[in-house]
C-alpha cells in the first residue's frame, strides 16, 4: 500500500522541482516560464560558469512586470519569494559583454527550482520544533496532501468557470439566433406586404 502510494505522489513532486541546464550565449537574454499557485514558497538555486568581461544579470518577474528578485553579477547565488496569486512568472538570465559576439565562449548556467512541499527545509523545522524523523515525515506528507487537495480544488474551480463560460456562450448564442430568426421573419413579411402594394399600385394584381 505504501508503495502504490509513493507511486501515485511520484508526479506532484517530479512536478514540483525544476532542474535545467542550459548555455548563454554572450549579450543574450534567455527566460523560462512556469505557473505557480497562490502562497506558495519557491526557492532556486542557480550557477554560472565565469567569463573574463562578461557579467550575468538575473532577474525574476510576474506576469505584471512586478521585480520578485534582481541580481547583477549573478554567477552563483539562491532566492526565494512566496506568491502572492496565481500567475505566470518568468526567471531571465541576462549576458552582457564589452567584447561582442563571437569572441567569448557561451556560459553554461545551471537552475534549480523548487516550489511547494519540496522547497521547504524540513532538516531546519525539525531542528527548531524539535521533531523525531517519523514525525518530520509525517509533517512533509501532511503538507503533501495539503498541496494535492489545493490542486484538485483548483482544477475544480476552473472547471467550474470553464462550464458557466460554456453556458453563458450557449445562451447568448440561442438569443442572437432568435434575435436573427425574428428579424428575417419580420423581414420577409415586410418584403410580402411591400411587393403587394407595388404589384397593386401597378394594377398588375387586384
Amino acid at each position: 500500500m505504501a508503495r502504490f502510494a509513493s507511486l501515485l505522489l511520484l508526479p506532484v513532486l517530479i512536478e514540483s522541482v525544476f532542474t535545467i541546464s542550459f548555455f548563454l550565449p554572450v549579450n543574450s537574454r534567455k527566460c523560462l516560464r512556469e505557473e505557480i499557485h497562490k502562497d506558495v514558497l519557491v526557492t532556486g538555486e542557480y550557477e554560472a560558469s565565469e567569463q573574463s568581461n562578461t557579467k550575468t544579470n538575473l532577474k525574476i518577474t510576474d506576469s505584471s512586470g512586478h521585480i520578485l528578485y534582481s541580481k547583477e553579477d549573478a554567477t552563483k547565488g539562491k532566492f526565494a519569494f512566496t506568491t502572492e496569486d496565481y500567475d505566470m512568472f518568468e526567471v531571465c538570465f541576462e549576458s552582457k559583454s564589452p567584447m561582442g559576439t563571437g569572441r567569448v565562449p557561451d556560459q553554461l548556467v545551471n537552475l534549480d527550482m523548487k516550489h511547494g512541499v519540496e522547497a521547504k527545509n524540513y532538516e531546519e523545522i525539525a531542528k527548531v520544533e524539535k521533531l523525531k524523523p517519523l514525525e518530520v515525515e509525517l509533517r512533509r506528507l501532511e503538507d503533501l496532501s495539503e498541496s494535492i487537495v489545493n490542486d484538485f480544488a483548483y482544477m475544480k474551480r476552473r472547471e467550474e468557470e470553464m462550464r458557466d463560460t460554456n453556458e453563458s456562450t450557449n445562451t447568448r448564442v440561442l438569443y442572437f439566433s432568435i434575435f436573427s430568426m425574428c428579424c428575417l421573419i419580420g423581414l420577409a413579411t415586410w418584403q410580402v406586404f411591400y411587393l403587394r402594394r407595388f404589384f397593386k399600385a401597378k394594377k398588375l394584381i387586384e
